[in-house]
């Protein structure tokens, strides 16, 4: 006996749903793609200019392909040249999937906020308010001699 706990039955299966990629979508990600493997294989700023402007013409030449089965070809035509040459070694963006910093936890100590523009600052009033009477009782505590963020008796642990 099936049991709906309240939810459509939709997302129950949410994780066997594909949504469908556009044709477009799909020749803009080979595209990028394209340009990154270019990025890749290429040192000099100006010689991955000129590949991609040279890829943007090709892409461009075929842009108002109607047929589909043409676009189909064209399509897999670009994908198996991607394959053909892609680099070795590619580059990430570090903080990407495959970068070195992925999914890395990045801290920024409290004190940046001191540091921020007044105006910065103005968009968050009610934060800073509270930041600043924060920092104050902070300051009394220690002239107090409670250096441990207000413990004021018992044995350490």
């Amino acid at each position: 006996m099936a049991v709906n706990l309240g939810k459509p039955i939709s997302e129950f299966a949410a994780y066997l749903r594909r949504d469908l990629t556009s044709h477009t979508r799909r020749v803009q990600n080979l595209y990028k793609r394209i340009c990154r493997n270019e990025e890749a294989w290429l040192e000099d700023r100006h010689d991955i200019r000129y590949k991609m402007v040279l890829l943007r013409a090709e892409f461009e030449k075929h842009r108002h392909v109607k047929d589909m089965r043409v676009a189909k070809a064209l399509m897999d035509e670009g994908e198996r040249q991607l394959f053909l040459n892609i680099h070795p070694s590619p580059k990430y963006f570090t903080s990407s999937p495959g970068g070195c910093c992925f999914e890395r936890y990045r801290d920024y100590p409290d004190i940046h906020a001191d540091h921020w523009h007044p105006l910065e600052k103005a968009r968050y009033p009610y934060y800073f308010a509270k930041r600043e009477l924060r920092k104050k009782q902070y300051i009394q505590l220690w002239e107090k001699g409670n250096h441990n963020t207000g413990h004021t008796g018992g044995a350490h642990h």
